[in-house]
């Protein structure tokens, strides 16, 4: 807590969630665009390093966690585990087991320690359930782990599971000190970064999560773009719409210098090493390849705890940055769009092309001059809750709060485009939505190369007796990133028809 300044709102003393506020006190974590904790410096990212440790009263949890990556221990399904391996992760989980309960409520007064034990007990609950023997079909998170866990989650209404946050945004330190004041100004620090926790301690695993927690601080001038552009929509006027259009450009700029960081990751992370020796670690059970259950024991000893049912892992499609871009240019009604239907209608078509590592080409209709047809809106419909969508609830509540206050513009930028009779502006939204769509082709790529290739490796079969690889939220990874990027090139307006 030391890090951020007294009277900054994360230090302020923290409302329980479960306890009602006395008449007329606000819960001053939610208040102006500042409390949405969307830094102007750094966006989603802290404006300084996050902290390392929890204080003393929780020692032991940050202990056993070190011990944890001290003994280097190994995934239960590695292959030719030794015997030792077996060994050393059975005496590490007996320790988790003889833990005592520690106490949470003073870590419900501040959201930075809240945060922190969120990360710590997630950690030490995958490294737990991931050296637990294959042949356990269901693994029991024993209460020291379990009772802490949720009632951390229940706080920061986020489930009992790693999420992209704990990976990348609270997940970091400066290699050298800034010269300046403590913070930092993201082009210039880029590359002084370092992780703070990591399962294998490799350099694959570390730029892994720097790719996006680079990608998250370039998106800081996005966000001061989007900024501009709203106080011009609402002046609305032809001079608002010359600078509209001088901004939009911008905008796909910092878009496409953001595709060139995610295509980066192939610089200082390998394939292979991701996929075997990295990705494991931070499935959730919706991507546990055996379907085993995951049981949390000691729900009995606290009687508000419940169940959980939301156990993805960490995804990119938790990052509140690319959801704000969705939602700003209005592209969220095509990629956060339920199309189940139409992956499983269209999976026979595309398995011929799924192994290639280039699948840019969208597969959206063609006017008849060769410009992406926009699909139509999604019309409501029941069933499950579309992935973006439920990926929401894996972001901290208040950028979860950003992204709503977003979503309620009074003024959309698309709506401000379609009504508006300027081709030049038009052409300027269409490119930052193009950039966007450019992202999604480098995000296949990446799916491609670090996920199917590796796996369809591992499994030496044919395509179609490979199975579906999934992502770590559960879904099929391939045509899940490869429709996103398709409906995100149905965004496109096009040249205005007369």
């Amino acid at each position: 807590m030391q890090s951020l300044p007294v009277n900054h709102f994360l230090s302020l003393q923290r409302p329980d969630v479960f306890v009602p506020a006395a008449a007329g006190t606000p819960d001053m974590s939610t208040l102006a665009a500042h409390d949405f904790d969307v830094d102007t410096r750094t966006g989603f990212m802290p404006p300084q390093p996050p902290i390392a440790r929890l204080p003393t009263a929780w020692e032991l949890w940050e202990a056993t966690l070190d011990d944890a990556i001290s003994s280097k221990l190994e995934l239960a399904d590695k292959p030719g585990l030794s015997q030792d391996d077996e060994e050393r992760s059975a005496r590490w989980r007996t320790s988790v087991r003889k833990l005592p309960i520690l106490s949470t409520e003073a870590i419900k007064t501040s959201e930075i320690l809240l945060r922190r034990a969120h990360c710590v007990l997630a950690w030490i609950m995958h490294f737990y359930v991931h050296t637990t023997p294959v042949s356990e079909m269901s693994i029991h998170i024993p209460a020291p782990v379990t009772v802490p866990l949720l009632q951390v989650c229940a706080q920061l209404q986020l489930p009992p599971v790693l999420t992209y946050s704990d990976d990348v945004l609270y997940n970091w330190a400066f290699k050298t000190a800034p010269a300046a004041d403590g913070h930092f100004v993201p082009k210039d620090e880029l590359y002084n970064l370092r992780c703070n926790t990591l399962f294998t301690g490799s350099r694959d695993e570390e730029e892994f999560y720097l790719s996006s927690a680079r990608i998250e601080l370039r998106g800081v001038e996005a966000l001061s773009l989007m900024r501009v552009i709203m106080d011009e929509a609402f002046v609305n006027d032809a001079i608002a719409h010359r600078r509209i259009t001088s901004y939009l450009t911008e905008l796909a700029g910092v878009v496409r210098h953001c595709r060139q960081l995610l295509g980066a990751v192939r610089d200082g992370c390998d394939p292979s090493v991701f996929y075997n020796e990295i990705r494991p670690w931070f499935r959730g059970c919706d991507s546990d390849t055996r379907g085993r259950r995951w049981v949390f024991d000691g729900l009995e000893l606290d009687p508000t705890l419940k169940e959980p049912t939301e156990l993805s892992g960490p995804s990119a499609g938790q990052s509140s940055m690319i959801h704000a871009l969705d939602i700003f240019l209005g592209v969220d009604r095509y990629s956060h769009s339920n199309f189940k239907a139409d992956l499983a209608a269209s999976s026979s078509a595309s398995s011929s092309d799924s192994s290639s590592s280039d699948s840019s080409a969208p597969s959206t209709p063609l006017t008849s001059v060769g410009v992406l047809a926009p699909l139509p809106a999604p019309a409501p419909a029941p069933g499950p809750t579309p992935f973006l969508t439920r990926m929401q609830k894996y972001m901290p509540r208040h950028h979860r709060a950003f992204l709503r206050h977003l979503h309620a513009n009074p003024r959309p930028l698309r709506h401000l485009v379609e009504a508006a009779d300027d081709d030049a502006l038009r052409a300027a939204y269409d490119e930052a939505v193009t950039a966007l769509k450019e992202f999604r082709d480098e995000h296949v790529r990446i799916v491609a190369l670090y996920i199917i290739i590796p796996a369809r490796q591992a499994q030496g079969a044919a395509p179609k007796e490979a199975g579906v690889p999934k992502g770590t939220g559960g879904t099929d990874a391939y045509q899940f990133v490869k429709g996103v990027r398709d409906q995100t090139a149905g965004a496109i307006l096009g040249p205005k028809t007369a």
